[in-house]
């Protein structure tokens, strides 16, 4: 009975001093809502390797796909705030108070932006073989013969179906959904010339691009991107439209210590400094960039806002 006292006693005293030592003192996991091999996971797992390489301690990456992202942001929003249970994410976050009649976790509340640190355009992508060379073209002929071209996406409410509905609002035209269960599907479906075009992120369209199997008509955003120098902006094609870019991040859960908060946003800047995390970015079409929890919080509340007038002009049925 003494000794059972003296050992719990113990193991008491190594967890206090344990939970005393600063964060990061243990593995932390960084839970991606989505299947494995899509932009957010693979960009996820290269900043999990920076992170574990600067810290001395391991991150690890966990895919909990299914509910559009909304069963891996659960699990994070009721784990414990101690910034050893993170949630990756991309603009796909803002959309949901618009796809779901009810959400199982407080959208504004539950989750704390840390930092976003990865910057793709949408892009506008075609077959290699397709009739439409540019974007000014595809647009001039979806406005003479409406609901005639035909794209895809990952589903009805994604950022991409989104994306094409906010260039269809900006140009007044009207193009043909055609839903998929994946973005892969969507992409097989236009190597195969079932539809017409695609709208996805860069960093999943950048491998058919330089296979020379699909062709980008434009990206969107302001400038060009290093990885791709001769694709243009949707305005130096003849679009006036910005269109929107989808950006990766990690979120924390509310009530996370700040010191935490404030060590992880520093090393998250600190890897995006380094010249691997530049090559890696760029090579996916992406642009490398630190955004602070300021930033990023301001970039979800306007991004969630834009989606909603999206959302109030697209047809599709709420989940």
């Amino acid at each position: 009975m003494f000794k059972t006292i003296i050992v719990a006693a113990a193991l008491a005293l190594a967890g206090a001093a344990h939970a005393d030592q600063p964060w990061p003192n243990k593995l932390v996991r960084i839970i991606v809502p989505y299947g494995p091999g899509g932009a957010v996971d693979v960009a996820t797992r290269k900043m999990a390797d920076k992170l574990s390489k600067q810290t001395g301690q391991t991150f690890i990456v966990e895919n909990r796909a299914g509910g559009t992202g909304t069963i891996g942001a659960l699990q994070v929003a009721r784990a414990e705030a101690d910034g050893y249970t993170l949630m990756a994410n991309d603009t796909t976050y803002s959309l949901l108070p618009h796809i779901f009649k009810k959400l199982p976790f407080d959208h504004d509340r539950d989750l704390v932006p840390v930092s976003a640190f990865l910057f793709a355009p949408m892009g506008l992508a075609v077959n290699a073989d397709s009739r439409f060379k540019t974007v000014k073209q595809l647009v001039d002929e979806a406005s003479a013969h409406p609901a005639t071209i035909s794209y895809g996406s990952g589903g009805a409410g994604t950022t991409p179906h989104f994306a094409v509905e906010a260039l269809a609002s900006a140009t007044g035209v009207k193009f043909m959904h055609v839903p998929f269960k994946g973005a892969a599907e969507a992409t097989q479906a236009v190597l195969a010339h079932t539809i017409d075009m695609q709208m996805a992120s860069t960093t999943g369209l950048m491998g058919q691009v330089q296979s020379g199997k699909m062709r980008l008509l434009a990206i969107s955003g302001d400038k060009r991107l290093a990885g791709l120098p001769n694709v243009p902006s949707f305005r130096e094609a003849g679009v006036k439209w910005d269109g929107v870019v989808n950006w990766t991040g990690l979120w924390a859960q509310k009530g996370t210590p700040v010191a935490v908060i404030d060590r992880l946003q520093k090393e998250i800047a600190a890897a995006m400094a380094t010249p691997d995390m530049v090559q890696f970015a760029q090579g996916m079409g992406a642009q490398p960039r630190f955004a602070g929890p300021e930033e990023f919080t301001k970039m979800l509340k306007e991004s969630t806002a834009f989606w909603g007038k999206v959302a109030a002009n697209a047809t599709f049925e709420r989940q």
